[in-house]
């Protein structure tokens, strides 16, 4: 009798994954050739993150952000606002650079869609950034000092009440709203619809509808471009995406200064919080693979490098609940991509302690050589082509940095060669270079 899903280990939930994203629903490949190129290329990562000794080569993903804009001769904002000019620059990267995975075209967000909602959180091309560079993070407290208590006792409706009416000035009506979980039974259900029928929550509603509408042209742009690419071998390589807990809050709710002052003046508080948000991004790495149908979980990490944190706050304040989210993905047969953005030379001992065969490491400015001793059996690592030579070397140059990591990192399998930082006005010529010379060197029979 075939067993149901949650009587299925973490390894047979890994390969019904894989064996999903290997044959897609839907798409209908352009020939035989690019169904063979779509599976090889899907195996190759495979292989690499489960640490197969011998798949056929190194899998080489460039990672990258507006490259494709700057590439094709767009704008930022044109990437943001012309959908047409978006699907053509990311069509045209992929089709003549060829790597084994994309990224789809989802770091270009909606513009209009921003500007409908008034967002306070970025600036973006055109709208507080030049048209020319990509958009820039503004970090607040967006959650006050004192209102960890009612976000710890009800995120949903902090998130709804709170959170959003501040980053989205167009929402702010929001905050009227009572939550939710008020509207218990007849007696309570009039007053409580009461602020639903004011005009300016009804206009909020309005815009929030249109920004909606808004989202979804965009998003049938990206699941088209994604669909294309599949059809033409070229699979998307992040499935879903996820944070982890202490950048979930640092990063865009309480924020850096926010955060790292918490930790000295309330670090219980803090520590409550994060395991309170701890299950809700797990749901949300599990969810958007569901859709996808692609185990591959992104997770950007921001504050967790060298320096950043002392050992002893990393491993008080972000490990636990980041390693609850690893494994909450891992139990349900999903594979961590965590970016560890700077160095990670300090954490590389601690981020050991996960199961053989079930994440991948990106290393930006992590020592490879170190990585590969403390990692190398247990994890699959990628990275640390650096963002400076690809923007200002030369071909040979990065070349040489490649056949440095694939000899080292590379060894015996479990490499996946990426740029160490997100590639936004890089030399053409040399990512190609990285591309190229990882398929001819990096065979491994």
């Amino acid at each position: 009798m075939e067993k149901k899903w949650e009587e299925l280990s973490s390894g047979e939930k890994q390969e019904e994954m894989f064996k999903t994203w290997l044959s897609p629903k839907g798409i209908k490949f352009t020939s035989p050739e690019a169904e063979k190129l779509y599976k090889q290329r899907v195996i190759r990562i495979r292989d690499a993150v489960q640490l197969k000794r011998l798949p056929d080569r190194v899998p080489v993903f460039p990672n990258i952000g507006f490259f494709p804009a700057f590439y094709a001769g767009i704008t930022a904002e044109e990437a943001m606002y012309d959908y047409d000019k978006l699907y053509m620059a990311w069509k045209k990267y992929v089709l003549d650079f060829e790597p084994d995975a994309h990224v789809g075209v989802s770091l270009a967000g909606p513009g209009k869609l921003f500007e409908i909602l008034n967002y306070k959180l970025y600036t973006w091309p055109g709208h507080g950034s030049s048209p020319l560079h990509t958009y820039q993070c503004r970090e607040g407290e967006y959650i006050k000092a004192d209102e960890y208590d009612a976000f710890i006792q009800d995120p949903s409706d902090f998130f709804r009440s709170v959170y959003l009416p501040r980053i989205f000035r167009t929402l702010a009506p929001f905050k009227k709203l009572s939550p939710l979980t008020d509207i218990l039974e007849l007696p309570f259900v009039g007053f409580n619809l009461i602020p639903y029928g004011m005009p300016d929550v009804q206009e909020a509603f309005k815009a929030l509808l249109e920004a909606g509408g808004e989202a979804l042209r965009w998003g049938s742009v990206a699941s088209a471009f994604d669909k294309e690419m599949a059809q033409s071998g070229f699979p998307n390589f992040f499935g879903g995406t996820t944070k982890a807990p202490f950048d979930a809050i640092g990063d865009t709710l309480r924020g850096t200064t926010g955060i790292m002052l918490d930790m000295y003046r309330q670090p219980d508080k803090l520590l409550e919080a994060l395991e309170a948000i701890t299950p809700l991004l797990i749901k949300m790495g599990i969810s958007s693979t569901s859709r996808t149908g692609n185990p591959i979980v992104f997770i950007p990490l921001h504050k967790g490098a060298d320096g950043f944190l002392s050992d002893e706050q990393y491993k008080t304040f972000y490990w636990p609940t980041f390693r609850k989210v690893l494994m909450g993905l891992i139990d349900e047969g999903r594979v961590p991509f965590s970016f560890a953005e700077g160095g990670y030379n300090s954490r590389l001992e601690v981020i050991r302690d996960l199961p053989r065969g079930k994440v991948i490491w990106w290393f930006d400015l992590t020592d490879m050589d170190k990585a590969k001793q403390v990692l190398g059996n247990s994890v699959c690592i990628g990275g640390n082509m650096p963002i400076t030579l690809l923007n200002v070397g030369t071909p040979a140059e990065v070349r040489d940095h490649a056949k440095k990591l694939i000899d080292t990192v590379g060894k015996d399998g479990g490499y996946i060669m990426i740029n160490g930082a997100v590639i936004d006005e890089a030399k053409p010529e040399n990512v190609k270079a990285m591309i190229d010379f990882t398929k001819e060197y990096g065979v491994y029979n």
